[in-house]
C-alpha cells in the first residue's frame, strides 16, 4: 500500500517576488536556497527550504498560465500542499479507486526528474494537493 512519507513543501503565489522574499527571508531569516525559472509552469520560484520540507514562493511569468489566472481569481497566497509518496502511481490508482477527484491520473515529470501529480480540492476538503514521488 503506498504510504504519504512527509510534507515536501508549502506553495505561497505571490505576485512580487522581491516583497514576498522581504518576508520570508529577510523578516524571517529563511535562507534562500535557489531562485529558478520554470518555463514549463510559466513561473518563477523561490525555494526556502526549512527542516526537510520548504517553502516555495511561486509567482507567475506571463498572464495565461495557470498560476496567474489563481493569483487574478484568488490574490496572493497559499496554493497547494505538496506531499511526499513512496509510490505516487500506487497512490493515484488508491486515490482514484476510492473516487478521489485527481486533476492528474498519471504523474508528470518535472525537468528535475521529480514526479508529481495534482489532486483537486473539490476532494480535498478546498486544499488544492500535490503528490510527489523523488
Amino acid at each position: 500500500m503506498p504510504k504519504v512519507k512527509q510534507i515536501n513543501h508549502v506553495a505561497v503565489v505571490v505576485d512580487d517576488m522581491e516583497r514576498a522574499l522581504g518576508f520570508w527571508r529577510d523578516a524571517l531569516g529563511m535562507e534562500l536556497h535557489e531562485l529558478r525559472d520554470v518555463p514549463a509552469e510559466k513561473s518563477q520560484v523561490a525555494f526556502l527550504p526549512l527542516a526537510g520540507s520548504e517553502v516555495e514562493l511561486v509567482r507567475p511569468t506571463t498572464d495565461d498560465s495557470g498560476i496567474a489566472k489563481y493569483l487574478a481569481k484568488r490574490g496572493p497566497g497559499m496554493h497547494h500542499l505538496c506531499l511526499e509518496v513512496d509510490d505516487i502511481e500506487g497512490m493515484l490508482a488508491q486515490l482514484k479507486a476510492r473516487g478521489v477527484r485527481l486533476i492528474n491520473e498519471e504523474p508528470r515529470t518535472a525537468a528535475d526528474g521529480k514526479r508529481y501529480a495534482f489532486i483537486h480540492p473539490e476532494s480535498t476538503g478546498g486544499v488544492l494537493v500535490e503528490l510527489y514521488q523523488l
